[in-house]
């Protein structure tokens, strides 16, 4: 895998491509909402016209200095969307000996193959909740697939948190009878901030280690990965129409940027994404893409 020719095989290029058109997809809607709230109060810095994606792509070496994939950050700006990112990436090559002892089936060979789509927003209008999705497949000796989704609001509303979870839970019901129920409560024991003791945002899903070795189980868990990024893209464009007009104050302005402070703080201290992207030569700034463009502790 560490070839600088490396190609990858059917199964490797079926998730590249597919995370790749989900990514194109989710710019589209959120360009779409956008023009929707175009004439919307905006904060002062915002676009006088509706926010459009702008993609950077980047080239990655490895620890070795060989060349290892690399991917594009699509980053928009806009007034319904104080910033989002929408990160594709394709790498490969090996992990270094101290992390390699750290994942599955590399303890004895290093090589890696990883693909995937990674999302956050930040949203300018307190009333519409932050969003995170994440979808992966990894290889090794071993292959399997991780992600999830979860709602993030600095002002929660029981409808929203209904909406997104029932059309979650929906997409795990159609795999299996015990994914909502495990994948939930992963979900809400991941995306905890420990030395706060308090919970990131108000759950979903998260998954990892969805292993498998044939072509049957590839399919099964790759289904499942497609409904999760489906059930994102059905779920949080509903949310974001149904409160982006919400009228707001300064005082909810500032609950928000105080609430972006302890999301920052999961990103930087706990989050698994960070810590690969930054162990295995990723692009610094696609990797903290997910970092609020403003935030409060005081």
């Amino acid at each position: 895998m560490a070839d600088a020719h490396f190609t990858p095989d059917p199964q490797q290029l079926a998730a590249e491509r597919w995370f790749q058109a989900l990514r194109d997809r989710i710019c589209a809607a959120f360009e779409a909402l956008e023009d929707e709230g175009s004439e919307l109060p905006a904060l002062p810095d915002a676009p006088r016209s509706p926010g459009r994606f702008v993609r950077t792509a980047w080239e990655r070496t490895d620890h070795s200095g060989r060349p290892g994939g690399g991917g594009v950050m699509a980053v928009m700006k806009g007034r319904v969307f104080e910033k989002v990112g929408v990160n594709c990436s394709t790498v490969f090559g090996q992990f270094s000996p101290d992390f390699a002892a750290s994942i599955p089936g590399a303890e004895e060979d290093p090589r890696f193959f990883a693909t995937g789509i990674s999302l956050v927003a930040h949203m300018a209008n307190p009333h519409v909740p932050a969003v995170h999705m994440n979808t992966r497949m990894l290889a090794t000796t071993r292959r399997w697939f991780g992600g999830g989704a979860d709602l993030n609001p600095a002002l929660p509303r029981a409808e929203d948190e209904a909406s997104f979870k029932a059309h979650l839970k929906a997409a795990c019901d159609r795999h299996h009878p015990d994914h909502w129920a495990r994948h939930s409560a992963w979900c809400d024991e991941y995306f905890f901030n420990r030395h706060r003791n308090r919970a990131r945002g108000v759950g979903g899903i998260f998954y990892d280690w969805l292993e498998f070795n044939d072509e049957a189980g590839f399919e099964a868990h790759f289904a499942y990965t497609r409904d999760v990024g489906e059930a994102f893209l059905a779920a949080f464009p509903e949310i974001v129409r149904r409160r982006m007009a919400t009228p707001w104050t300064a005082d909810e302005r500032l609950a928000l940027l105080r609430y972006r402070g302890l999301y920052a703080e999961f990103n930087l201290v706990y989050d698994r994404g960070t810590l690969f992207g930054l162990k295995t030569g990723g692009n610094i700034d696609a990797i903290l893409m997910s970092l609020p463009p403003e935030a409060r502790w005081d």
